[in-house]
């Protein structure tokens, strides 16, 4: 049997694990991010989305913020350091990871898995790389930092997801 989504666990930016098995059935917005970026103010229409459709319904669809360093280093060192500024600046209420690795030899097990479904091109060049994971777990489609979480396009298929059709 494949993997899917729901099988992997991340370490919480708070304490914790975020284990994706609870979110089974829901589909997921996996997104590496960085506080130092000039793409952080996607943040902000991260929040939106997750107010608007998550918040909604309680099989809305699941943002994960996954914090790296990988791309400019341009992501604080610690962990109270990510979670201020997240906190602080945009009032992000949805889960982060602790920061991790997500190119390269050395990525964390998700980001090898989304390589592998996506492919080459869909491999992170930056920061704020959007993943839509459909309610089976698997790829849907991912976005460059280009295109906003608050753009039409993204919004449509975020939406497209989030229906139960």
């Amino acid at each position: 049997m494949s993997k899917t989504a729901y099988d992997f666990t991340l370490p919480s930016l708070n304490g914790g694990t975020l284990d994706f098995s609870q979110w089974q059935g829901r589909p997921l917005i996996i997104v590496n991010t960085a506080s130092k970026c000039g793409f952080t103010p996607q943040y902000e229409a991260l929040q939106e989305l997750w107010e608007e459709l998550y918040q909604a319904g309680s099989d809305g669809p699941v943002i994960i913020g996954i914090p790296s360093g990988d791309f400019g280093n341009q992501e604080f060192e610690k962990t109270q350091d990510i979670w201020g500024f997240c906190e602080k600046n945009y009032g992000i209420t949805f889960p982060l990871a602790s920061k991790s690795t997500v190119k390269g030899p050395g990525a964390i097990p998700l980001f090898q898995w989304l390589a592998k479904e996506g492919g080459f091109l869909s491999l992170p060049r930056w920061n704020f790389y959007k993943y839509l994971i459909d309610r089976k777990g698997h790829l849907h489609s991912w976005y460059t930092p280009l295109t906003s979480p608050a753009h039409r396009r993204f919004h449509r298929a975020v939406k497209h997801l989030a229906s139960k059709d």
